[in-house]
């Protein structure tokens, strides 16, 4: 199977304009998301799809660019322009604010396509604040580790724990929390953002939730990964901090 690492990326944002240039650790973020996309060992050619040209100039020193429409509602609309595109059997969506993402996640994410329409990744939930956080999307699975539903809520309701502490209901069940990352066949992706926003994706807010509403079946991989995302221009300090950890490990 051929797959390819795509890496939406836009200029604009609310609240980090620019962010894929900003400087971190000395090199520009998407840099530093572009590198660690070619330390995975499934994709055969990572990709940025954007449609500014500064974001352009800067990702070509460093892998191939598309350049996609501007009026694209999402960043898998911007991959599907890719894929249709480019001849491959099926693309990855990696999250452009994630200059830490392990490419071991990426990898495993892309295994899980050999069996599946599409595929995502999924962490243990251990810190308590994110418990009840509606920006943590949890997401409950069956035994084939196949997603059932992804929610802001805290899903599954623990009931004979219910009225304890938000600590002592961590404790009473494995919950995961959904990390965003996707993986998609070429089908699967075409046809994907074909069909108008469901119900519940208008109601939660989560794109992923309109592909089960549709019948697609997510296969969901289970990883031992914090994401660490900038999200605004504070985050790019504890990012450099994070990273000076972990090049001064032995």
């Amino acid at each position: 199977m051929k797959l390819i690492g795509v890496i939406p990326a836009r200029y604009a944002s609310t609240r980090f304009p620019g962010k894929p240039l900003a400087l971190i650790a000395g090199k520009p973020l998407l840099q530093h998301v572009i590198e660690r996309c070619k330390g995975a060992r499934f994709l055969d050619e990572v990709i940025v799809a954007t449609d500014d040209q500064r974001i352009r100039d800067l990702a070509i020193k460093f892998c191939r660019v598309e350049m996609t429409s501007p009026d694209h509602p999402s960043g898998t609309d911007r991959i599907a322009e890719v894929v249709q595109r480019t001849h491959v059997d099926g693309a990855i969506n990696i999250q452009g604010d994630e200059p830490l993402i392990d490419p071991a996640v990426i990898d495993g994410v892309a295994k899980a396509l050999g069996n599946a329409q599409m595929s995502t990744a999924a962490a243990p939930v251990k810190d308590v604040h994110e418990y009840d956080n509606p920006n943590v999307v949890k997401v409950v699975v069956n035994a084939m580790d196949r997603a059932l539903y992804f929610s802001r809520r805290t899903i599954p309701y623990v009931r004979d724990a219910a009225s304890r502490s938000a600590t002592e209901q961590l404790a009473a069940f494995p919950f995961l929390k959904h990390l965003g990352i996707y993986g998609y066949r070429r089908e699967t992706l075409l046809q994907l953002v074909k069909f108008p926003t469901s119900p519940l994706e208008r109601a939660e807010k989560l794109e992923q939730l309109r592909a089960l509403e549709n019948g697609i079946e997510i296969a969901v991989v289970r990883v031992n990964y914090e994401a660490v995302g900038v999200d605004v221009p504070g985050d790019v300090a504890r990012v450099e901090q994070l990273l000076s950890g972990s090049q001064n490990k032995p």
